[in-house]
C-alpha cells in the first residue's frame, strides 16, 4: 500500500537523520566548533552560505544544514502519521513530541550562538535532542508494527518490572545530562585515571570539575548495575518472553559498550572517534529503554514473579 510505503520510508529516513543530528551535535561540541559561524544564526558569519570555509565552519554549518533537512522529514512524518495511523493511541503524542523537542533543541542551539548559555543549561541540548530521537524511533517501530510482531498486548509483566523499566529509563536521562555536563564544562580530562580520578588516591574530588566527572562515572556505574539486575530478573522470571529477554540483553550489551567507550575516552585523551561512539551508544540505549517502556505500557496483563 502506497501510504504504508511512504510512512516507512519517511520514518527510516527521519530516524537515521536524527542520529546524524545527535552525532553532529556531539561533533560540534567535541571539536569546539560551536562558534564556527560566529554569532550569526541561521546565517553563517554574516552570509547565508559561508564563503570562507574552515574546519570549524564546515562542521557547524553542516550540522545546521542536516538539522534543517531532517526537520522537514520529521514534520512530514508527523503530519502523515497523524492522518494515516492516528488511530494508534501513541501516534499523536509521539508526533507532537518529535516536532516539539526538535524545535526546542534548535532554539537552545540558536540561543547559544546568539547570546551564549551557561554550561548547566547548554548540557540540556543533547538530552532534548534525544527525546525527539526517541519519539521518532518509537513512531518508526509503530509504523513497522513491531509491537504486534512481538505480541506486546499479550505480555504479562509484573508491577516490579514495570516500575524498574520506567525508573531506569528516567534515570538514564540523569546519566545523559551528567555526561553532557562533563563535555560542556571541559571536565573530560580532569581525571586521567579510570575508574577512579586517581587510582592511587581514594580521597573525594577536590574541585567542581572533578565532582562533575566522578559524578558522571558514578551515575554510569549505577545504570550498568541496574540494567544488569533487570536482565538477571528477566532471564529468571521471563525466560519464555523472547522480546523481554532479547531487549534487556541488548540493553546490557549497549550499556557495557557505553561504559567501555567512556573508559577509552579518558585513556585515549578524548579520541574523537571513541567519543562519537560514546554518544552513539547512549543514544541507542535511551531509544531502546523508551521502547521497553512502550512495551510495558501496551501489556494488558499482570504477572506475579514469585
Amino acid at each position: 500500500m502506497l501510504k504504508t510505503r511512504i510512512l516507512k520510508i519517511l520514518s527510516v529516513a527521519s530516524t537515521l537523520g536524527m542520529l546524524l543530528i545527535l552525532l553532529g551535535g556531539a561533533l560540534v561540541t567535541k571539536t569546539g566548533s560551536g562558534m564556527g559561524c560566529g554569532r550569526h544564526w541561521p546565517g553563517c558569519n554574516g552570509e547565508l552560505i559561508p564563503s570562507v570555509i574552515t574546519p570549524e565552519v564546515l562542521i557547524e554549518f553542516s550540522h545546521r544544514v542536516v538539522t534543517g533537512s531532517v526537520s522537514i522529514l520529521i514534520v512530514l512524518l508527523a503530519i502523515f502519521a497523524w492522518r494515516w495511523i492516528g488511530h494508534i493511541r501513541e501516534t499523536k503524542l509521539l508526533s507532537i513530541s518529535a516536532i516539539f523537542f526538535l524545535v526546542l533543541q534548535a532554539l537552545v542551539g540558536a540561543a547559544q550562538v546568539l547570546w551564549g548559555q551557561g554550561d548547566f543549561i547548554l548540557a540540556l541540548h543533547f538530552g532534548i535532542s534525544l527525546i525527539s530521537f526517541a519519539s521518532v524511533l518509537l513512531l518508526t517501530l509503530l509504523i513497522f508494527e513491531v509491537d504486534r510482531k512481538f505480541k506486546a498486548d499479550q505480555l504479562a509483566i509484573s508491577s516490579a518490572l514495570r516500575k524498574n523499566t520506567i525508573g531506569v529509563a528516567l534515570y538514564s536521562y540523569i546519566v545523559i545530562y551528567t555526561g553532557a555536563l562533563v563535555r560542556h564544562t571541559d571536565s573530560s580530562l580532569v581525571c586521567l585515571d579510570w575508574p577512579l580520578c586517581n587510582n592511587g588516591d581514594f580521597s573525594l574530588p577536590s574541585n567542581m570539575y572533578q565532582w562533575i566527572q566522578m559524578g558522571h562515572r558514578t551515575a554510569a556505574a549505577l545504570i550498568f548495575i541496574w540494567i544488569g539486575l533487570i536482565l538477571w530478573h528477566v532471564m529468571k522470571h521471563y525466560r519464555n518472553e523472547k522480546v523481554l529477554v532479547k531487549g534487556w540483553l541488548i540493553a546490557f550489551i549497549i550499556v557495557s559498550l557505553q561504559v567501555t567507550s567512556g573508559m577509552f575516552v579518558v585513556l585515549t585523551s578524548l579520541n574523537l572517534y571513541v567519543a562519537l561512539l560514546h554518544s552513539l551508544f547512549i543514544s541507542l540505549l535511551f531509544g531502546l529503554l523508551c521502547y521497553m517502556v512502550l512495551l510495558i505500557s501496551r501489556s494488558s496483563k499482570q504477572k506475579t514473579d514469585f
